[in-house]
């Protein structure tokens, strides 16, 4: 460890971070658009990179995940928070253009996608809404949006970003978020698991990096303990568990788990965090057809396989209505599909640990691939409030199943929502997938659930993991964690309308891809979502998706959709 290189950098940093915090908008506007201009410059190295390092073919499908998880999710993000601070320069309201309702709870929302019409033509059949925390009303909303750029004169801070090891842009998106919605220079600190990209997010961060304002750090946990406590900095933000943010706010060993009993707080820096958790895909009884199970099947293979499942937001508990004449038949498709699919090496350390410890006190356990196994654990008891499955994020490709009592539509939602808030560790986020016409017909009890949820994204018929790539969403857990009990973390990242308040993102999307949709009363033009597992053009979409982003145009989104549908 070169701490004689790190503390230079927080000097630099230190003497950076008024200039930061005061710079007129119309100068970090154009540090946006230097963000942008070197993302689409190294898309394809990055991705030749990641794919490499993951042991995926560039030319497989699957390579979709790092284009999408990657510069894509980078570009989508800085293209939107650009148009919120040309608002902001312009003396407009961030929330021009956006829907604000009162729901008849008294809660506050505000439909935040679509909003253009190329996410209308690009993401057919996908709305999001940001739902506000009790204090905010209609008539302080306004209040409760992008105040940093209300204060006369903001202090400044530096704070330690660190990054996440599984998906790439999460490094470079917790950066910008801390510069431009927090108003904070930054230093980042790499994830070890690849740090290989840091060369790519240096160039992405070049003109920041060389006018003082951001830095990068390599190294293990000794570089990531030496910058938290370091005199210069004043926050922190950590993308990754648990253990390590007790780490950093009680210590280590004996001596952290006295302090958290006592909370006692060894590092009084205010400290963000994004911890993962266990996220529930609640499945409604309804009359599916043969080829609504097969979809499902794949739609949920994919909230827990894709990027190997090492996914904070992976779906990880999938819970079942008793006596659905459909379950048997759905968990037969889950099957086939685990069997199907590709066999990927486990690049994050421990998982193979972390699902062999799960397979070792679970009922009954199905194990699928060749080189690399697949988990399904099935029949585990919905009482036993301390299994593993339920108490402790696998990261890692497991997949666990319970059943719960289903007499009727609506109280197997009270059951299924109870048991997600109280037995469920996190609470970052969660699924339902429902059909139209079971929604249509319990459309009460279907938003008694959105509402009772206590998660901080909410997917219906989609992967909460889609919110990922939806800049205007507030992604994090649902607010009220404490330090001694951090559940999936405390406050939000990307937001790009630059909510104080969120309480909560809800996601809808279609039940069945556009060509099935119309015979159930679903008119949209969306094919199978590019995250899909079994979509053979991700790769495709994925490279298209750049092109879009560099010059959004009618001509490129019309090379998405010629791929897309095919996928």
């Amino acid at each position: 460890m070169d701490t004689a290189r790190i503390d230079a950098d927080m000097a630099v940093l230190a003497a950076t971070k008024k200039t930061w915090a005061t710079m007129p908008i119309s100068r970090k506007i154009r540090y946006l658009d230097s963000i942008k201009d070197h993302t689409v410059r190294v898309a394809r190295p990055w991705v030749v990179d990641a794919v490499h390092a993951k042991g995926v073919s560039m030319d497989a499908p699957i390579a979709g995940e790092e284009w999408t998880g990657g510069p894509y999710s980078v570009l989508s993000i800085i293209q939107d928070l650009r148009s919120t601070l040309v608002r902001l320069d312009n003396g407009e309201s961030v929330l021009d253009g956006y829907k604000v309702r009162e729901l008849p709870s008294g809660q506050v929302t505000v439909d935040v996608f679509p909003r253009t019409s190329h996410d209308r033509l690009l993401f057919s059949g996908i709305s999001a809404e940001v739902r506000m925390q009790p204090d905010v009303t209609v008539d302080n909303l306004e209040d409760t949006v992008a105040t940093l750029y209300r204060e006369a004169d903001p202090p400044g801070a530096v704070s330690v970003v660190l990054a996440a090891g599984n998906i790439a842009s999460i490094a470079v998106l917790d950066v910008v978020y801390a510069m431009f919605n927090e108003g904070k220079v930054a230093i980042l600190k790499m994830n070890p698991v690849n740090d290989y990209l840091g060369t790519h997010f240096e160039e992405i961060l070049a003109d920041l990096i060389a006018d003082g304002f951001v830095r990068i750090a390599y190294g293990g946990a000794d570089v990531g303990s030496y910058l938290t406590s370091h005199p210069l900095a004043d926050t922190i933000h950590i993308t990754g568990s648990v253990t390590t943010y007790e780490a950093i706010v009680f210590g280590t060993g004996d001596e952290g788990r006295r302090n958290k009993e006592n909370m006692t707080v060894v590092n009084p820096r205010p400290v963000g965090a994004e911890l993962g958790g266990v996220g529930p895909v609640i499945v409604v009884p309804g009359k599916w057809t043969k080829r609504d199970i097969r979809f499902q099947a794949e739609h949920i293979v994919s909230m827990k396989m894709h990027n190997s499942g090492f996914n904070c937001v992976a779906a990880q508990v999938l819970v079942l209505p008793e006596g659905w004449d459909r379950k048997d038949e759905l968990l037969d498709e889950i099957r086939a599909v685990l069997a199907e699919i590709d066999d990927r090496p486990p690049y994050y350390p421990g998982a193979e640990e972390r699902c062999d410890r799960l397979a070792g006190v679970s009922p009954r356990v199905e194990v699928f691939g060749d080189a690399h196994d697949r988990f399904l654990f099935l029949e585990i008891d919905p009482d036993d409030r301390n299994h593993p499955a339920f108490r402790s994020e696998v990261f890692g490709p497991a997949l666990a199943t319970t059943t719960l009592p289903c007499p009727d539509v609506p109280s197997y939602l009270i059951k299924a929502v109870r048991f997600a808030n109280d037995t469920l560790a996190g609470t970052l986020g969660a699924v339902i997938l429902i059909d139209p016409r079971t929604r249509r017909r319990y459309g009460a009890a279907l938003e008694r659930a959105l509402e009772d949820l206590e998660y901080g994204t909410i997917a219906v018929n989609a992967w909460t993991g889609a919110a990922y790539f939806l800049s205007a969403v507030a992604w994090g857990a649902y607010p009220g964690h404490s330090p001694d009990d951090i559940g999936s973390g405390v406050g939000v990242v990307h937001n790009v309308v630059m909510f104080d308040r969120p309480q909560k993102s809800i996601v809808r999307a279609p039940f069945a891809p556009s060509h099935r949709g119309f015979l159930r009363g679903e008119f949209h033009l969306g094919p199978k979502m590019v995250y899909f597992v079994t979509n053979k053009q991700a790769h495709n979409i994925g490279f298209q998706l750049i092109a879009y982003s560099d010059e959004e145009s009618m001509a490129s989104i019309a090379k998405v959709a010629s791929v897309a549908i095919r996928g």
